[in-house]
């Protein structure tokens, strides 16, 4: 039995009829890039912008990419710096550059495969590439929040609530999570083993308790009402019995996020930027979290160490005699402190620990604001995307859905 549903066949590219055309050349580009072990992300980026440049190129009629020369790849660079998107704003320089990057890639290959005689995108000034900080880090407060959103009582609701407790425990990316496999999680050890990451790397990364606890709930009573034969042991399915694409992910990520009105916008890497800076600002060295998260070099994880403030803000109120308003605290008791930190959590079973997690949840997110337009108005795209596998707020009421009166009459037939 084949899975269910069906994927959209990409459209064709410009020039495919002809054997010196775009349509023709960027597969086979793509293929090369695939024989030099390049990754399937990598690939996948390159074919979609190339696409898009195709299509630049074929509504001034060329089709070709020898008929390309410096001054309309100028052009094209313009016309990518002043492209505004649907809400008006301009790419940012790091999209700006994955528009052009690949289109570069592409001549060279061209240039030396001798399909052209000489590279018009050699030298090409491209935009400079920006550093730029996680624009929004969750508290913990705020995290708690976001997972009581997920209506756990429903199975899909269920499976979201283990994808983003890994995600906040362990720190792993969208595209990692949807290759792992059941056998990739070594709950024993409390570990994850991820293949073939960013930069063809394996790692091996700690999972909490917590996100295990929730895990082995799904593998029990979810996963396998979704599998549809020939499992391959993918962890996480779609309720076709796909594996969950990065796509689908982020939707998912953004509209619980969304649905929490905590103010704050985000998608899957949210909970990665989180986990690496309440890490960061519980004291953990910079090294072990460029560890988990897969950084090559240090550099990469210092952005953490300007995104946590808090330890900064602490040296600010000890040292600067400007800081206080009023008198500073009395000291904390030390013995107390030290029999709290010296306390062991001890947990019951499984499902007592379910339980004893929820009601932990509900009392540390903060109460609901009261509603407003706008709240009311995320709640409802939230729940378009979503359905029941959102939690209800005490009082809320989810009308049932208009149907149109062609779909009644096709409701009808089908009765008949």
């Amino acid at each position: 039995m084949g899975r269910r549903g069906k994927f959209k066949p990409k459209p064709t590219i410009p020039g495919s009829d002809d054997p010196r055309g775009m349509g023709a050349l960027i597969p086979q580009f793509i293929e090369w890039s695939r024989v030099k072990g390049y990754a399937e992300a990598t690939l996948e980026s390159r074919e979609k912008f190339l696409r898009y440049f195709a299509q630049w190129l074929d509504t001034r009629g060329i089709t070709r990419p020898q008929e390309v020369n410096r001054p309309m790849l100028e052009r094209f660079q313009r016309y990518v710096f002043h492209y505004r998107k649907a809400d008006g704003r301009p790419l940012a320089n790091n999209s700006q550059l994955a528009h052009i990057l690949p289109v570069i890639a592409f001549y060279r290959w061209l240039t030396k495969s001798n399909f052209i005689l000489a590279n018009p995108a050699a030298d090409l000034d491209i935009p400079r590439k920006v550093k730029t900080l996680p624009r929004q880090v969750l508290t913990a407060q705020e995290m708690e929040k976001v997972f009581q959103q997920f209506n756990i009582s429903e199975p899909l609701g269920l499976r979201d609530r283990a994808i983003f407790e890994m995600f906040y425990s362990s720190g792993i990316r969208r595209g990692e999570l949807s290759k792992l496999k059941i056998l990739d999680v070594d709950a024993e050890r409390g570990v994850l083993f991820l293949k073939e990451t960013k930069g063809w790397k394996d790692r091996t990364v700690p999972i909490g308790e917590r996100a295990l606890a929730w895990l082995e709930k799904y593998l029990r009573e979810v996963r396998p009402s979704l599998v549809v034969p020939p499992d391959d042991g993918t962890l996480f399915l779609s309720k076709d019995g796909h594996p969950l694409t990065p796509g689908a992910l982020t939707d998912m990520g953004a509209a619980y996020i969304t649905a929490a009105n905590i103010g704050k916008q985000g998608a899957c890497h949210i909970f990665r930027h989180t986990m690496a800076t309440l890490m960061l600002e519980g004291g953990a060295d910079i090294r072990y979290i460029q560890q988990m998260l897969g950084h090559e070099s240090l550099n990469t994880t210092e952005i953490y160490t300007r995104v946590s403030i808090r330890g900064l803000q602490e040296v600010f109120k000890k040292t600067h005699p400007g800081a206080n308003l009023r008198r500073k605290p009395p000291p904390r008791d030390p013995e107390r402190l030290e029999k709290l930190e010296e306390e062991e959590n001890t947990e019951e079973e499984k499902e007592a620990l379910l339980s004893a997690l929820i009601a932990e949840g509900a009392k540390e997110a903060a109460p609901p604001p009261p509603p407003t337009p706008d709240g009311k108005r995320k709640r409802n795209l939230a729940r378009r995307l979503l359905g029941s596998r959102l939690k209800l707020l005490p009082g809320e009421v989810v009308r049932p859905r208009k149907t149109s009166g062609n779909r009644k009459k096709k409701e009808k037939k089908k009765k008949e």
